[in-house]
């Protein structure tokens, strides 16, 4: 179909950033951080390399994820610990804060609590900023590898994937069956992934720059339960859903401490929820 007469001018109506920067309340975090400098690790809890474990992190504590032997990606699932209703989503991060995630940013439950689950206050990957391809680290854009996936693509079943990770250690952890538990898992926070979209608008991803010693540093804002798998991709520079990859575990830490100060448990959302009846 050609192209309508107006088609430049169209194409030249300027955008609308929808949430600006400075939409929502800063994290405080000067607090933060002092809060951290004055908590004492009181759990770890190692990933295996293609499997996934859970972590209960206290309100007001501190969740550290450490890469430790070799470049890793980690698929990051969050739930109020005792609610599997109130979890981590991508979606609306992603509108509020952008595509990727760093310091400052924070993780949002969904509908109809809308209130942060987790506020990042440290990311030692921090100076990769944006690359010549368009890749940046930390996204909330793709969902997590999968076997359904899998089988539609290559027409056979891989069972170590992000998705059947999480299900299992959510499974183990909750006494769920995995069928159960299967439909609690939800769209990750690709830790320590480089991704970005092609000039056609394709979602890309390239090897990790993450290296052991790195790790992303996150404020409980709720009382968490958190789910990581370490992806089968490894650095994710060649592929995922296979045993090709070269993989490595990853560390969850937990930090427990006095609470920031002036910190208060976020509330849900104060909206009536009467959608206009």
């Amino acid at each position: 179909m050609s192209e309508p007469a107006d088609a430049a001018r169209r194409r030249a109506v300027p955008p609308v950033l929808v949430y600006p920067p400075d939409s929502l309340p800063p994290a405080p975090l000067a607090a933060y951080r002092d809060a951290l400098a004055g908590a004492e690790r009181t759990g770890t809890v190692t990933v295996p390399p293609r499997d996934a474990a859970c972590v209960e992190v206290p309100s007001g504590a501190f969740l550290r994820i450490l890469s430790v032997e070799g470049p890793q990606v980690g698929d990051l699932n969050l739930f109020r610990l005792g609610d599997l209703a109130e979890r981590f989503f991508s979606g609306k991060t992603r509108a509020l804060h952008g595509t990727h995630v760093g310091v400052g940013d924070r993780l949002w439950s969904c509908f109809p609590y809308l209130r942060p689950l987790a506020t990042i206050v440290e990311d030692t990957l921090g100076w990769y900023g944006t690359d010549a391809d368009g890749g940046r680290v930390h996204d909330v854009i793709g969902t997590r590898c999968d076997p359904y996936t899998g089988r539609l693509l290559s027409g056979t079943d891989y069972h170590h994937c992000c998705h059947s990770n999480l299900t299992r250690a959510l499974a183990a952890r909750t006494g769920l069956t995995l069928a159960e538990a299967e439909g609690h898992v939800h769209d990750v926070l690709n830790l320590f992934m480089c991704t970005g979209f092609d000039a056609e608008g394709r979602y890309f991803m390239k090897a990790s720059p993450v290296r052991p010693g790195d790790y992303m540093t996150f404020l409980a804002e709720q009382p968490l339960l958190a789910v990581l798998s370490t992806c089968p991709g490894g650095d994710c520079g060649a592929g995922h859903s296979s045993d090709a990859a070269a993989c490595h575990p990853l560390v969850m830490e937990v930090w427990e401490g006095a609470a920031p100060d002036g910190w208060a448990e976020p509330a849900p959302s104060a909206y009536d929820r009467s959608h206009g009846l």
